[in-house]
């Protein structure tokens, strides 16, 4: 511009250095869109070591942080939708370098360094850079952005410190491995985020990031879930699926029967997780979203049961912990039969919940009755993912939708032959256990009176 068109230039207000250098609508739209594919990445590695770490607590700890991380992930997507209209392309772009390495996270050498490095590089980065966001960005332009960012900056907070202390527990009972493998597998990724520059606002430098950093292994969901060693670790988790004439029975004997239930949902948040990390790729985001949900609210249940059991004062060990369903989800080698598995006992089991949530309430016990109706909400729910999911992974992989209901009867068709594979001895195995835990809780009401 020339000096005369400068001086032709009609006056304009000025604003205070306060409100100066913040982010225009594109500018943070580019910024939303970096933070919402590092939090999706994380979505997808949360979920899918569930399986694999072994304190109950913990594999609900990963569904919870999955479960809030999509939330913010989702926020994120939505506002960069409002921010770039009228376009509704969200793409990585530039952004590549970290979003791999935010992907590269799913292959730690061993669960505790997965823990640890979700926690202190991963989860601390973006907490960082969403606070500084929430500094960086015009609060009342941008108002949006700050209310939901200031829930992830909590969250996230509190899931650190979570994490770390799960690693510890972790640590404490896993398989000898090599931690200082894990150590400097969680350095080496602290490095390949410095020579990124870092999660901030502006885009990465280019840095190559291997699928597998470097001391990393290339992870799978396992065929073998990680059991937590204080309950009793068996294959079938009450006798009545071995021996249909034994029953749930009626009082106390209802009671314990639904609380060992619940607590070993254990095998609907593992087979949600792997389904999640298994299919992301395949079916998208809408998807990671809902299986992330119904990853958390499967948590949920198993700490329902959890709870009932420890404020019974019932002993852990007398506690059976089982995994045949995850085993005949497996067993099928293809993840439509996770998402298949999830459907079939989601049809089968959920008419019995408000009945047994009524006899609860005749019994006088208000918190059974109340975990099972929660859980009868989220089951309908549940329900509905089951049916849209897998009918439309089937046409993904070119099946027709209507092949639903033959799925759910292959589902069945491969618990049906997991039973069938019982060894010697499991039914009376868990027959003692139950029994040891009827007698148990006799002691206690005895010891009550």
């Amino acid at each position: 511009m020339d000096a005369a068109a400068h001086e032709t230039r009609p006056p304009v207000l000025r604003w205070a250095d306060s409100v100066g250098g913040r982010p225009m609508r594109l500018d943070a739209g580019g910024i939303l869109k970096r933070f919402h594919f590092l939090e999706q990445a994380l979505v997808r590695s949360s979920a899918g070591w569930i399986p694999s770490v072994h304190l109950i607590e913990t594999k609900a700890l990963l569904a919870r942080i999955g479960w809030e991380t999509a939330l913010t992930a989702d926020a994120l997507r939505e506002r960069v939708f409002e921010l770039r209209f009228p376009t509704r392309l969200v793409e990585v772009g530039a952004d590549e370098p970290l979003v791999s390495l935010f992907r590269a996270s799913a292959h730690a050498p061993s669960a505790v360094a997965f823990l640890e490095a979700l926690g202190t590089v991963y989860l601390r980065s973006l907490t960082d850079a969403e606070r500084a966001y929430l500094e960086f960005t015009d609060s009342l332009a941008d108002g949006p952005t700050t209310r939901f960012l200031l829930q992830s900056v909590s969250e996230k907070e509190q899931a650190i410190a979570a994490l770390l202390d799960a690693a510890e527990q972790e640590r404490a009972i896993a398989t000898p491995h090599d931690r200082d493998a894990d150590a400097k597998w969680v350095v080496a990724l602290g490095a390949l985020l410095d020579e990124a520059g870092g999660v901030g606002a502006v885009e990465p430098r280019s840095v190559t990031v291997p699928d597998v950093v470097p001391p990393g292994t290339l992870y799978e969901t396992p065929e073998d879930p990680a059991r937590d060693p204080r309950y009793f670790s068996c294959n079938f988790y009450w006798p009545d699926t071995l021996d249909p004439g034994y029953g749930y029975g009626s009082g106390v004997n209802l009671q314990l029967r639904s609380a060992v239930s619940h607590l070993n949902e254990v095998w609907a948040v593992e087979i949600a997780g792997a389904a999640l990390y298994e299919l992301a790729d395949v079916l998208g985001w809408e998807f990671m979203l809902d299986a992330a949900r119904w990853t958390y609210d499967e948590s949920r249940h198993m700490l329902m049961g959890q709870r009932r059991l420890e404020a019974w004062g019932i002993s852990p060990e007398n506690v059976p912990l089982g995994r045949y369903i995850y085993d005949a989800s497996a067993a099928g080698g293809d993840p439509v039969h996770r998402l298949g598995m999830l459907g079939f006992f989601e049809t089968k089991n959920i008419g019995k919940k408000n009945v047994r949530a009524r006899e609860f309430g005749a019994m006088g016990d208000e918190l059974s009755e109340r975990d099972m109706e929660f859980d009868w909400a989220d089951e309908t729910i549940h329900a509905e993912y089951g049916r849209r999911w897998l009918k439309r992974l089937l046409e993904v992989n070119g099946r027709p939708p209507q092949d639903y209901a033959d799925v759910l009867e292959e589902c069945s068709q491969l618990v049906a032959r997991r039973v069938e594979e019982a060894q010697p001895g499991e039914l009376e195995a868990i027959r003692d256990c139950a029994e040891r835990l009827v007698g148990e809780s006799e002691q206690l009401l005895a010891a009550a009176e």
